[in-house]
């Protein structure tokens, strides 16, 4: 989130304004970070409520300040096919792998796993499968002899930070 917000002040993405941030846990980092730099910011909590419920009320705040495009960070669960439709090819998603490859939760140690030679990131549309939607970029990191899951995740961290803005400039200018 912190890097989307330095590449639109920067003037990286020209046509990008950070509206709303959003999480379901009122005490997120993210929250803080985004109120401090006079970022509109919502917790939206889960609570006890179902899934549909929950989204839904997200769904409405984004529609009620006309959101274009919708870019997760640490959103760590599958959206439902309701939240989808309401904003198909409109929603991003960054993984720290190169995609169809290691979807899911700890992509770099599945990395490691394999002894793939090189890793990296990409951003993508989100749709109804796991880290499966469309490719938008990618970013290759090598995977170095003696790379533990820290250090491959900070090398691959460092290009998620530029890799994120640029995607979403071109998706904007498209």
């Amino acid at each position: 989130m912190l890097a989307l917000y330095d590449a639109t002040r920067a003037g990286k993405i020209p046509t990008a304004e950070i509206v709303v941030v959003i999480s379901d846990k009122a005490d997120a980092a993210g929250l803080k970070l985004a109120h401090e730099r006079g970022i509109e910011t919502l917790a939206i909590e889960r609570k006890s409520r179902k899934r549909d419920e929950h989204e839904q009320e997200i769904v409405a705040a984004l529609q009620a300040r006309r959101i274009d495009l919708i870019c997760l960070a640490g959103y760590m669960r599958l959206l439902s096919p309701c939240f989808i439709d309401a904003f198909r090819r409109r929603i991003l998603n960054i993984h720290p792998s190169l995609l169809p490859s290691f979807p899911g939760l700890d992509a770099q140690r599945q990395a490691l796993d394999h002894g793939v030679k090189f890793s990296g990131c990409t951003v993508h549309f989100v749709d109804e499968t796991l880290d499966g939607g469309p490719i938008v970029a990618q970013r290759v990191v090598p995977v170095l002899d003696g790379d533990t899951v820290d250090t491959l995740s900070a090398r691959i961290l460092e290009q998620e930070h530029q890799l994120y803005a640029e995607a979403v400039r071109s998706v904007l200018s498209a």
